[in-house]
């Protein structure tokens, strides 16, 4: 495998959203790495899990691609501008989702 390989640390932790104030438990499946009422997340890892970005920004979510049997959330971090993509979760606010389709 090479170089450009992701690497997953799974860290599946609770947090409060730093967007809307939600306190958000542990997914218990995978990972939890954004809030699933708002669905912002924050801009903190480099390679999955590793917690080695400086920047902090929130990501804010701006649209949805089809993804397997599920979708990704696109985001783009409000202090460095650069896109990331999350996983939706099984217990995201599906209206939000829904939200971010029109530009689909």
């Amino acid at each position: 495998m090479g170089d450009n390989v992701k690497k997953f640390t799974m860290r599946d932790e609770e947090f409060t959203c730093e967007n809307c104030g939600a306190k958000v438990e542990m997914l218990g499946y995978t990972a939890r790495d954004h809030c699933p009422i708002c669905l912002y997340s924050k801009h903190v890892d480099i390679m999955p899990g590793d917690r080695q970005n400086e920047c902090h920004g929130l990501l804010c979510p701006t649209g949805v691609e089809k993804f397997k049997d599920t979708y990704k959330i696109i985001y783009r971090c409000n202090r460095c501008h650069k896109p990331h993509k999350n996983i939706a979760a099984k217990d995201d606010n599906m209206d939000e989702i829904i939200k971010l389709t029109v530009n689909l």
